[in-house]
């Protein structure tokens, strides 16, 4: 993390956008989200929204104006089994445990 005087140094320019490890979907332990996601590879910056938005997983998954997450058409299950998402089929495929045929 950059101290205050690091970031107006100019040293990184104009485009220098603070972020917080801890926040996700706009939710933070100690209830102080910050730009509502830690900012990634490939995430954009929102500043509208004031956030970071990351990269859109599937065509068919829309974003959460609330969470700025990618939100699949269909929840995923939570039956304690571990899901793939289909984008083919816009499914939940369960990957473990292996299925009988």
């Amino acid at each position: 993390m950059a101290e205050q005087d690091v970031i107006e140094s100019g040293l990184f320019g104009t485009g220098w956008v603070q972020t917080s490890y801890n926040t996700q979907g706009g939710q933070h332990p100690e209830d102080r989200p910050l730009r509502k996601n830690y900012a990634g590879v490939g995430y954009t910056y929102d500043s509208e929204r004031d956030a970071f938005i990351p990269p859109q997983p599937f065509l068919s998954w829309s974003l959460n104006e609330q969470t700025c997450l990618w939100n699949a058409p269909t929840p995923k299950p939570t039956d304690g089994k571990i899901y793939n998402w289909d984008e083919a089929t816009t499914s939940w495929i369960i990957t473990w445990p292996v299925e009988p045929q």
